[in-house]
């Protein structure tokens, strides 16, 4: 069986990483002896995957979900909550600025733009860009930050986004950085953490795989919480990246359950070569 046709399977209980499991209050401060990450978890695969690199390197994790009036948002929170429940967090905050989809200007909150297709060729900002989304969850991620005494932020940002995320580019992070050092109190010592930022998307797929990370347990999809539409951008830019790592993506999509990979139609492709080029040999044989 090769990496195509494996199945994840990383149920909630069988995680390597010895933490009880249950919900404590936000508020109270971590241990001064221990090294403690706050880890952005939106629910989707870029999050889960940095949430399984933060819990290799750090002593506690918090975990921070922000919603903000997308049409997923419900799934999205499930997701959220059954990877906590796979490490066994403890800390976590979910908080919304649903103010974003009263500012409106992008397609995943508001009602009068519709989610585009997936073109993954263009370099234009798509409708789905919420307006500097992501420095308004660093400025929260941040408050909470200094209430726990927490060393990092993780943030599972992807420069491969950057083209049409502009919030999504190295420099944000350089700048934000920059800003916490400044406004912050002079004790305070928090690090934002990109580390998959330089990873593409068949990478960040291996990844997670090498870290057991619970990849079934992800959403990625902007538009449908039951089965992923498999055309937005996100779902496009998901599937693709399972597709160059030859693993099978554990989700569900909408009527794709007998649709063939590009590795199929490959095979395919060279069969069908393979028995024209018979055919012929056999037409010129019969007519000398």
């Amino acid at each position: 069986m090769d990496n195509k046709d494996k199945i994840i399977d990383h149920r909630v209980g069988a995680s390597s990483h010895p933490r009880v499991a249950g919900v404590s209050d936000p508020r109270v401060s971590a241990s001064p002896d221990l090294r403690v990450a706050i880890i952005l978890v939106s629910g989707g695969m870029d999050s889960c995957v940095t949430a399984a690199i933060a819990a290799d390197e750090y002593d506690e994790l918090a975990f921070l979900h922000i919603s903000y009036g997308q049409l997923t948002e419900v799934r999205e929170r499930k997701a959220f909550n059954d990877i906590a429940d796979h490490y066994g967090v403890e800390k976590r905050l979910d908080v919304s600025i649903e103010y974003l989809a009263k500012i409106g200007g992008s397609s995943l909150t508001d009602g009068s733009m519709k989610v585009a297709e997936a073109d993954l060729t263009s370099q234009e900002i798509p409708t789905s860009y919420v307006p500097f989304r992501n420095a308004n969850m660093l400025a929260i991620a941040t408050s909470w930050a200094e209430v726990l005494g927490a060393n990092a932020i993780f943030i599972g940002a992807v420069a491969e986004d950057s083209s049409g995320y502009p919030d999504c580019r190295p420099e944000f992070y350089a700048a934000f950085q920059e800003t916490i050092n400044t406004g912050t109190k002079p004790d305070t010592h928090i690090a934002i953490e990109t580390p998959i930022i330089h990873l593409s998307k068949a990478e960040i797929v291996k990844k997670g795989i090498e870290l057991d990370a619970p990849l079934h347990l992800t959403w990625s999809c902007y538009r449908s919480e039951d089965a992923a539409c498999g055309t937005c951008d996100s779902c496009a830019l998901r599937l693709r990246g399972f597709e160059q790592a030859e693993i099978k993506d554990p989700i569900r999509y909408v009527d794709r359950e007998f649709e063939l990979s590009t590795k199929d139609l490959k095979q395919f492709a060279r069969f069908r070569d393979s028995r024209a080029s018979e055919l012929i040999d056999i037409l010129g044989d019969e007519e000398n």
